[in-house]
């Protein structure tokens, strides 16, 4: 400590609230430094963790006592601060080595086709069109690099390029591992973010040449020295170091149109990603790449290629190549979009007008509709190695919420930095595959880009859903509200995209899809009328968390002329007549005609049109069915003029409910005489329609074809009618099955029509068809039928010719009347 002569010291005193006072005599040109090590020998803090104030003003460390002292031998009183003086010492949280903090991602973020995923998304945030990937297994030189410890990264890589160049904001954020830029502009999928550093399954070294840099990356911080996680080069400024590192250099010059001009001119117009392969564990990762895993990367994509473009607006073309070690690229790979042929502009045209809604809502303006568009899209793969070209068609909807719907999703929004925008997509199939697609297409969640497959991602609707949803730490799966993190926001903010901006759009999509199908005339639209049932999601289908979309879509959708009947017209749900009628095809036929004719509108739904309807149209309008209720009620108002058969058909029907009480009015009891009379409530004998059976034979009854049902009928309508006969223990109707008592008032009948008179005998010419007489046969039927149900009693027959009596002397038979015995013998 410096010294300098006075004839007495001034004291300072030290104060600090945990401490307590520290005085010390010094010197007027002892320094603030001098009293902070005096304060250091008493209390341990560092000097470099104290802070001395005097009448509230900081001191710097080379201010002197005799400065601040009002007269030489003064007292002066300095506040101390210092960090940690409670505990003792140095206190406060710290990062994580940057290693650790990587390996704490891939740990979370596991390794697979999803790595690829976070670099399509990286360059669709980017505005780029195309992304290639690119196995290389090259082997550069090893001479002129950086240091020695670079020669391991020179041999096999990975290679990414999309045509988008770097921004000064994508080169900070690639460096910002914590931190996704996107929190800035909603619009981005996640640039840089945890999902980029994946990447580190594959490599330890990722280097990134776009613009006008080239730069690498080190999370070991032992290539560029100490401490240091990286490099950037600029190909302008540092054009003496890259020339003389021309080895280091060379992985950029001669992939996807780099070359050595594009280093010289000192621009490169696109990215290109390099990741040289792990051969040998680091401190990093033990996984270990070669050229299978890369291409098991590759195999896992090409499971989700067909439909990893759906919902990106930038993207257009990805493709995977290898090249092999002297220098041949083949193409494996490809997978584009094509645009809609009869409007080239549709797509265009609706990304605008969505973005425009973007716009709006970024700068709250207010909107109480959410905006939506729709366009179709033809997506094709290229599998150069089975040499397969596939192509699919998907009718996309869009959706962006207004701002002010939902006060709670626009704070949610506001807080999380997203956007209520949702994308819908059902796959567009040609005519006689629309049946097989449906039941074998299974919807998944997207955000932006399919989720991972699996269960997390099945929806149970029969479309894609993509939306900008608060996904899980790995990204791998959708947040949701669990007991455990019922207010975490970013789940309740997905469960608000699904009650409020998703049924609009899934509401559109179908809207859409009828409007293209009435206008296929004037455009290729590779779907029919039926076809557009498969849209209508299944309510036994869907999970559980899905559900909250099927109320408030089938609430609009059910208002709209959105089924097709039999006779080609789209009508409301309330205007239809429903079919699912499961008897033969000629019934089916017959009562779908003959309700059409009636002025009805019958439609036929598959099973999840059916389900919904059931659940979902409102409880004011009742769902019509074709059932048989309806069709008596139509036959009674408009009657039947058509053919027996068509008859025979609809009685058929009508009775399959075996209500019987609600055939009266029905004009198509079928009679024995090939005429139809109309059911009715009498029972008198008169109006009585018989059924003949085994017990009583029709032939029993000759000349009364008009009072017996046909025989000609199935087997199964006549049963039908027996039990309307014998409904509830009496008839309903004028049917009637018969008894001996029935019987012996029909013989009687016939009887009194040949022979009126009241004669005791009378005249029998059976073989005289002018008289229609009985004929010898039936009555020999006749006494059989007495002898088996009369016999112990005649008398219901009195006054009735039934008994031949042969002369000798006559030619012709006369019959004589019963009478009571008594009065025979008289």
């Amino acid at each position: 400590m410096a010294k300098c002569p006075a004839p007495g010291l001034p004291r300072v005193t030290v104060v600090h609230d945990y401490i307590g006072a520290k005085s010390f005599l010094v010197p007027p040109c002892t320094s603030v430094r001098e009293v902070k090590r005096l304060v250091y020998e008493e209390t341990d803090l560092p000097v470099q963790e104290q802070r001395l104030t005097h009448n509230g003003k900081v001191l710097d460390d080379g201010v002197q006592i005799g400065d601040l002292l009002p007269s030489p031998c003064a007292d002066v009183y300095f506040k101390l601060e210092g960090r940690g003086l409670k505990g003792g010492g140095r206190f406060g949280q710290t990062t994580p080595p940057l290693v650790e903090f990587l390996k704490d991602i891939l740990r979370r973020y596991p390794e697979g086709g999803q790595i690829l995923k976070e670099l399509i998304q990286n360059a669709e945030d980017a505005g780029a069109t195309e992304v290639r990937f690119m196995y290389d297994e090259t082997e550069y030189g090893v001479e002129s690099l950086w240091s020695p410890a670079m020669a391991q990264h020179q041999g096999t890589a990975l290679y990414v390029y999309n045509d988008a160049v770097f921004t000064g904001e994508d080169w900070n954020g690639i460096q910002e591992i914590a931190r996704s830029r996107k929190r800035e502009d909603p619009l981005k999928v996640g640039r840089f973010g945890i999902g980029f550093n994946s990447v580190y399954h594959i490599t330890d070294v990722p280097s990134i040449f776009s613009g006008d840099q080239i730069a690498m990356l080190d999370p070991h911080q032992t290539l560029f020295g100490v401490n240091e996680s990286g490099q950037c080069w600029n190909l302008k400024t540092d054009v003496k170091e890259i020339k003389e590192l021309a080895d280091q250099f060379a992985p950029y010059i001669g992939i996807f149109g780099s070359s050595a001009k594009t280093i010289k001119d000192g621009n490169f117009p696109g990215t290109l990603f390099r990741f040289p392969l792990r051969t040998d564990p680091s401190q990093l990762s033990c996984n270990i790449y070669n050229k299978e895993k890369v291409l098991e990367l590759f195999e896992s994509f090409k499971a989700d290629a067909d439909t990893v473009l759906l919902f990106l607006k930038s993207v257009q073309k990805i493709s995977l190549h290898v090249r092999e070690p002297d220098g041949t690229e083949r193409l494996l790979y490809r997978v584009v979009t094509t645009e809609n042929a009869d409007n080239e502009l549709e797509r265009p045209e609706a990304l605008k007008t969505l973005g425009e809604a973007i716009d709006a809502y970024s700068n709250g303006i207010p909107s109480s509709t959410t905006t939506c568009v729709t366009y179709q899209l033809g997506i094709e793969t290229q599998d150069e190695t089975a040499k397969e070209t596939q192509r699919t068609t998907w009718l996309v909807s869009n959706g962006v919420g207004g701002r002010g719907m939902c006060a709670d999703l626009d704070n949610l929004a506001d807080d999380l930095k997203f956007m209520p925008s949702i994308g819908i997509a059902m796959p567009l199939v040609d005519n006689e595959d629309e049946e097989a697609a449906s039941v074998g297409f299974s919807g998944r969640a997207f955000c932006f880009l399919p989720l991972p497959p699996g269960e997390e991602s099945e929806t149970g609707l029969p479309v894609h859903v993509s939306g900008f949803f608060g996904l899980t730490d790995n990204r791998r799966s959708i947040k949701w509200r669990e007991v455990d993190q019922w207010r975490d926001p970013a789940a309740l903010w997905n469960e608000l995209l699904i009650m409020t901006v998703i049924p609009k759009a899934y509401y559109t999509l179908i809207v859409e899809t009828i409007r293209r199908v009435q206008c296929k005339k004037d455009q290729e639209f590779p779907l029919t009328a039926r076809g557009t049932y498969a849209a209508w999601p299944d309510p036994k289908r869907i999970k559980s968390r899905w559900k909250p979309i099927l109320q408030p879509l089938f609430n609009e959708l059910l208002l709209e002329k959105v089924i097709y009947s039999l006779s080609e017209s789209w009508v409301r749900v309330d205007q239809a007549v429903f079919s699912e009628l499961d008897t033969e095809k000629g019934v089916c036929e017959t009562v779908i005609n003959y309700l059409q004719s009636s002025g009805m509108q019958v439609a036929k739904v598959p099973a999840a049109v059916d389900s919904a309807l059931a659940a979902y149209s409102p409880e004011a309008a009742e769902v019509k069915r074709a059932s048989p209720s309806l069709l008596r009620q139509a036959v009674r108002k408009h009657k039947h003029k058509g053919s027996s058969e068509e008859k025979l058909l609809l009685l058929e029907f009508a009775l399959s409910d075996n209500n019987y009480s609600d055939l009266i009015g029905l004009e198509l009891l079928p009679l024995q005489d090939k005429c139809f009379t109309a059911f009715t409530s009498s029972v008198t004998e008169k109006d009585a329609v018989y059924i003949a059976s085994e017990e009583y034979p029709r032939s029993l009854y000759p000349g009364l074809q008009g009072r017996f049902v046909s025989e000609n009928i199935k087997p199964s309508v006549m049963d039908k009618l027996k039990k309307a006969a014998k409904s509830r223990g009496r008839p309903c109707t004028q049917l009637q099955v018969l008894t001996p008592e029935r019987s012996a008032r029909l013989i009687k009948e016939i009887l009194s029509k040949a022979w009126p008179n009241r004669d005791f005998t009378v005249q029998w010419e059976p073989e005289n068809p002018e008289l229609k007489h009985p004929t010898t046969s039936w009555l020999k039927m006749v006494w059989k039928h007495l002898y088996i149900k009369f016999a112990d009693d005649l008398s219901t027959f009195d006054d009735m010719p039934l008994i031949p009596l042969v002369c000798c002397d006559e030619e012709s038979i006369r019959l004589i009347k019963m009478m009571n015995v008594e009065l025979v013998k008289t």
